[in-house]
C-alpha cells in the first residue's frame, strides 16, 4: 500500500539516486524532477537513470530563462550582495527550482515533496520556506534530518555501499574532495579540504574562470544598455557582435568575464542557521553587472532615492539569502526596488581584462548629471554665495557639540 506521491528534487547524483531509491523502500511512489538552469548536465542520462531506479515519472524542465529574467534580473536591480561580497548565485537558484516543484505536485496530485539538502546548510530552508509559501498544506520529506537516514547513511562511503546493493550505478571517477553546485549565474565550492578555512584553493577546482594570470593580455571593452535597470543589450565594442536575448546576454557576459578571470571570491560567511561557513564562489557575468549597474544608478538616480535604495538592497540580500523570496516582505522589497528602477536608463562602458572590470564612461537620456551645473570654467544656474550659509547652518550642531562637550573630553 503506498503512503503517497512524493516530487523529488533530483540531480542524477549520488545523493538524490540513493534518496530515491530509500524513498521507494519507504513506500513512497517517487516523480523525480530534475531543473535545467544552467548546470553542465547530461540531462537524458538522468532521466534514464530515475526511470531504471524505478521513478514513477521523470519531469525535466528547462528553466534557464525563468531563472535569468525573473530571478537574476531583480538581484541586478537590487545590487544584490550578502555581507558586502557574495552575489547570492545559489540562493536566488532555489526559489525557482522549488517554485517548479511544488507546481509538479500540485498538478500530479503529490501530497509530499523532497530534497537532498543536508540538515546544517541553508539549502534545507530555501526549499520548504518557498514550498510552503506557494502550497501550503504540502509535506515535506527531508531525509538528512531524519534520523532513521542520516544514522544509516554517515558517509559517502555508506552510500556507496547503499547503491552498490541496489544496483545505483555509481561514479567511475574518484569524487573531488570538495562540494559543488553550478547554474547559470555561478559556481560554488565548499565542504572537503575547503573547510578549513586557511587551505588555499586549488588551481585545478574553478572551472567557471580562468586565472587571471592566464588571461589575454588585451581586455575586452563592452557596452551594456539598462532599460529600467534590467540589461537590454551588450555590445562587444572590439567587434561589433552584440546580444539582445536575456539568455544570450547573461551568456556573453559569462563567457568573457570567465575568459578574464572576473568575479573569484573565497569568504567565510553567516549562515542563517547560526554557524559560519567556508564557500568559494565565481561569479563572471553577475560581477560584470553588478559594476555596470552600479554606475548606470548612480548616474540617473537621485540622491536620496538612492540612500533609501541602499537600505533595501541589503534587505533583499539578506531575505534572499535566508529563503524568503516569496514573503510578504520580500514581495514589498522587490517592489520598492523595481520602482526605483524606473529611470535606471542608458548605457554604460566597461573593459574586462585581468580579474578586474575597469568602467570607461556611460550615458543616459535619463541622466541627472549636469555639465554646465558642476562645470568649474562656467558658472552656470549656481550662486557660490550660497554656500556660506548652507556651511553655517550645518556647522551649528558642530559647535554647539564642541562647546558644551568638547571641552571637557578634552580634558580627559
Amino acid at each position: 500500500m503506498s503512503k503517497g506521491t512524493v516530487v523529488l528534487a533530483y540531480s542524477g547524483g549520488l545523493d538524490t539516486s540513493c534518496i530515491l531509491v530509500w524513498l521507494k523502500e519507504e513506500g513512497y511512489d517517487v516523480i523525480a524532477y530534475l531543473a535545467n538552469i544552467g548546470q553542465n548536465e547530461d540531462f537524458e542520462a538522468a532521466r534514464e537513470k530515475a526511470e531504471v531506479l524505478g521513478a514513477k515519472k521523470v519531469f525535466i524542465e528547462d528553466l534557464r530563462t525563468q531563472f535569468v529574467e525573473e530571478f537574476i534580473w531583480p538581484a541586478v536591480q537590487a545590487n544584490a550582495v550578502y555581507e558586502d561580497r557574495y552575489l547570492l548565485g545559489t540562493a536566488i537558484a532555489r526559489p525557482c527550482i522549488a517554485r517548479r516543484q511544488v507546481e509538479i505536485a500540485r498538478s500530479e496530485g503529490a501530497q509530499y515533496v523532497s530534497h537532498g539538502a543536508t540538515g546544517k546548510g541553508n539549502d534545507q530552508i530555501r526549499f520548504e520556506l518557498t514550498c510552503y509559501a506557494l502550497y501550503p498544506e504540502v509535506k515535506i520529506i527531508a531525509p538528512w534530518r531524519i534520523p532513521e537516514f542520516y544514522n544509516r547513511f554517515r558517509g559517502r562511503k555508506d552510500l556507496m555501499e547503499y547503491a552498490q546493493k541496489h544496483g545505483i550505478p555509481v561514479p567511475v571517477t574518484p569524487k573531488a574532495p570538495w562540494s559543488m553546485d553550478a547554474n547559470f549565474m555561478h559556481i560554488s565550492y565548499e565542504s572537503g579540504i575547503l573547510e578549513d578555512p586557511k587551505n588555499h584553493a586549488p588551481d585545478d577546482l574553478y572551472l567557471m574562470t580562468r586565472n587571471p594570470q592566464d588571461s589575454p593580455n588585451s581586455p575586452d571593452r563592452l557596452e551594456i544598455e539598462f532599460r529600467k535597470g534590467v540589461p537590454v543589450k551588450v555590445t562587444n565594442l572590439n567587434d561589433g557582435t552584440f546580444k539582445d536575448i536575456p539568455l544570450e546576454i547573461f551568456s556573453l557576459l559569462n563567457e568573457i568575464g570567465g575568459k578574464h578571470g572576473v568575479g573569484r571570491i573565497d569568504i567565510v560567511e553567516n549562515r542563517f542557521i547560526g554557524m559560519k561557513s567556508r564557500g568559494i564562489y565565481e561569479t563572471p557575468g553577475g560581477t560584470i553587472l553588478l559594476q555596470a549597474h552600479l554606475d548606470i544608478e548612480t548616474f540617473t538616480m537621485d540622491k536620496e532615492v538612492r540612500r533609501i535604495k541602499q537600505g533595501l538592497s541589503i534587505k533583499f540580500s539578506e531575505l534572499v539569502y535566508n529563503g524568503f523570496w516569496f514573503s510578504p516582505e520580500g514581495e514589498f522589497v522587490q517592489h520598492c526596488i523595481a520602482k526605483s528602477q524606473e529611470n535606471v536608463d542608458g548605457r554604460v562602458q566597461l573593459s574586462v581584462f585581468k580579474g578586474q572590470v575597469y568602467i570607461l564612461g556611460r550615458e543616459s537620456p535619463k541622466s541627472l548629471y549636469n555639465e554646465e551645473l558642476v562645470s568649474m570654467d562656467v558658472q552656470g544656474d549656481y550662486d557660490p554665495c550660497d554656500a556660506s550659509g548652507f556651511i553655517r547652518i550645518n556647522a551649528v550642531r558642530l559647535r554647539e557639540h564642541h562647546r558644551l562637550q568638547g571641552f571637557s573630553s578634552s580634558k580627559k
